[in-house]
């Protein structure tokens, strides 16, 4: 279909004027725009704090793990319990909220990749109507020669818009 459509632009085209035609490699502008980059760091920020106290209520629950293994011999049985029933229900918090955490943190990702792509696609038409092309592709694009490839310069977009806090 896609082809089908630019064939028929190509040669409604060359009946006009010169056709433009451009292409972006939409993995790689999503991937090197500072805009992405400074969205994995937001969310970094956002969610690390979570992350070391989850890692350290891990960790806590590894040393009683630990105690419980080296000196359960010598533990009564009442304190021998209550350390098992304390390490059981810390592992179920435990889950309950890496669950939570991943569920906050897809959907936060989520938020921010779809602001991404809204920024990516509002560059490359602003690049499209300011440059004159009649036609910008992406997805779905087997070849693309250098002359057609635009992504360096929606690139370039994105870096100054980055750069003037738009």
């Amino acid at each position: 279909m896609t082809a089908l459509l630019v064939t028929a632009l190509l040669v409604a085209g060359s009946a006009q004027a010169e056709t433009r035609i451009g292409f972006v490699n939409l993995g790689r502008v999503s991937a090197e725009a500072p805009q992405a980059e400074a969205a994995r760091a937001k969310l970094e920020e956002e969610f690390a704090p979570r992350d070391r106290e989850m890692a350290a209520e891990q960790s806590d629950i590894r040393d009683l793990e630990e105690r419980l293994n080296r000196d359960g011999a010598v533990m009564s049985e009442e304190e021998q319990r209550r350390l098992q029933r304390d390490v059981v229900s810390r592992k179920r918090e435990l889950r309950r909220a890496q669950d939570e955490f991943r569920e906050d943190f897809n959907m936060r990702r989520n938020e921010e990749l779809g602001r991404l792509q809204r920024q990516i696609f509002d560059t490359i038409s602003a690049v499209a109507e300011q440059r004159d092309y009649d036609l910008v592709v992406s997805d779905g694009v087997v070849y693309a020669s250098d002359q057609v490839d635009i992504t360096d310069l929606v690139l370039e977009w994105m870096r100054q818009d980055f750069e003037t806090g738009d």
